[in-house]
């Protein structure tokens, strides 16, 4: 009996041409073969699943390759290229860079670098996670990798280029490689489907180009998982059970206790999820992702399925961006809290809560339309400055009071004179002084009462500033009453 061949390791591309989503990166490679001007070392960095290692080796295999094709792509047909494709070639070697870390590594491969190649035109060595290597690994390798043989050609892979040594990263030419799209990845998978002739919905393809984020090997390896779950046609509920998804069915119904603001179905709808065994995490970033959906939807940048169109119709734009705030928060918070479903069932009553509230721009311009019926031309959010009348201006002048003498002028104390007796002459008598008593009752007989104020007529009106400044105090009033009530709600 044959030996079976997973999806990934026997769809894996041959070509340039097959490689998704890094074009930059292949006419780069392509224009160094066809002008000559192909380096001594290369670091291909990204995340898992997007063809670091699988460029590598078509770089290698192209070096090598007896009959370039006018694409300069690598023919796949010469012996060369056949040993590479099968790993079977001596001129190509690949070393994982976790197990073989240490510094006598480096040195066996330092000891075997100046051997020439025993067929092709270049001798490479691919290492895999370098990030993973020790520091004195790095040293070791520094002296080899600035100045190699001119037949060596070094290809690093690595997920996390921040650990390669600055030193390292000099001598190389460095290729960041980018996420896949889900949408080249369902192109992949249903070519794959076809070649495999085999039946799978559309939405499931859909449902595991989503679920890889962004990882071709990833949603490969989803694909044969889903193949040995069930007999064709596999059907989108085969997939949402086989990978522990969460139907959208649950997240509809969501929808519609929001609609409805039913808020008994949110502990309904958290003893469904909790019962299925799903991870409360996972089910609330599944969340966050749904709402994302609807976001999109009202914004109408990606066309999207009438479902979501429908289910977006249920929300306003602040609403799905306050519920989306929301969801953060929590999914931050359920990584540290134990009460996973106390957690989720909180959650899900803030999100069918939060259509309740007011929103503070409708506030603002129901505040705005109060305004401007009560003709008051001041803004809202700024109180209109009061001006202050001159003196002159002021219907009823207060007149002002003349000071009292004991109160404008204090008493002079004259200071006690020595007595000086003339022998012939007798003392002149002093003039009695009068008490402070009677001048105080003297004071308010000289002073004329005054004049009685006018009584106002029963037509008066206020200055048109008081009526403004009155306007304006019944209008913030009312909108702190109104600003109060939201947020108690």
């Amino acid at each position: 009996m044959s030996s079976y061949q997973v999806i990934a390791k026997r769809f894996r591309p041959q070509k340039f041409s097959d490689v998704f989503e890094q074009n930059a990166i292949v006419q780069t490679i392509k224009n160094a073969i066809r002008l000559k001007k192909v380096g001594h070392a290369y670091l291909f960095s990204g995340t898992r699943g997007t063809g670091k290692t699988t460029l590598a080796r078509l770089f290698a295999k192209a070096l090598n390759c007896e009959s370039l094709t006018a694409e300069f792509e690598p023919c796949n047909s010469c012996p060369s290229c056949t040993e590479i494709s099968a790993g079977n070639s001596l001129d190509v070697i690949e070393i994982d860079g976790a197990s073989n870390r240490g510094i006598d590594d480096i040195r066996n491969l330092n000891e075997t670098v100046g051997y020439a190649p025993s067929n092709g035109r270049y001798k490479v060595y691919i290492i895999d996670e370098v990030h993973m290597l020790t520091k004195e690994a790095f040293n070791a390798l520094l002296k080899t990798l600035e100045e190699p043989p001119k037949h060596v050609i070094f290809f690093f892979a690595t997920t996390e280029p921040h650990k390669v040594l600055p030193t390292i990263l000099s001598r190389c030419q460095r290729f960041d490689l980018r996420r896949i799209s889900s949408l080249k990845i369902e192109e992949k998978l249903t070519s794959i489907v076809n070649a495999l002739q085999v039946k799978v919905e559309k939405e499931a393809l859909k449902l595991i180009a989503s679920h890889s984020e962004g990882s071709l090997r990833d949603a490969e390896s989803l694909l044969d998982q889903l193949l040995c779950y069930e007999e064709p046609p596999i059907t989108y509920e085969h997939a949402t059970k086989n990978l522990g998804v969460v139907s959208k069915d649950i997240l509809f119904r969501i929808d519609e206790a929001v609609k409805t603001s039913d808020y008994s179905k949110a502990f309904a709808i958290s003893e469904m999820v909790y019962n299925s065994g799903c991870n409360l995490q996972y089910f609330l970033e599944t969340l966050a992702n749904h709402y994302r959906a609807i976001a999109l939807a009202q914004m109408g940048e990606v066309k999207t399925s009438k479902e979501y169109k429908t289910q977006a119709s249920y929300y306003t734009k602040h609403h799905v961006l306050t519920i989306l705030d929301q969801l953060i928060d929590q999914i931050e918070k359920g990584q540290k809290t134990p009460f996973k479903r106390i957690h989720l069932e909180v959650t899900l009553l803030n999100i069918i809560r939060a259509k309740k509230k007011i929103e503070l721009d409708s506030l603002v311009e129901r505040l705005e339309n109060l305004r401007n019926s009560a003709g008051n031309p001041a803004p809202i959010m700024e109180a209109a400055p009061i001006k202050e009348k001159p003196v002159e201006a002021i219907d009823e002048p207060i007149e002002k009071e003349e000071p009292l003498p004991h109160e404008s002028a204090p008493l002079e104390m004259t200071p006690p004179q020595e007595e000086v007796v003339a022998p012939l002459e007798k003392k002149a008598p002093m003039p009695p002084k009068e008490p402070v008593q009677d001048l105080e009752e003297k004071t308010p007989q000289e002073e004329p009462p005054p004049p009685a104020p006018e009584k106002k007529s029963a037509s008066f009106q206020p200055p048109p500033d008081i009526q403004q400044k009155i306007r304006h105090d019944q209008v913030l009033r009312f909108a702190s009453v109104e600003l109060n009530g939201s947020i108690k709600q």
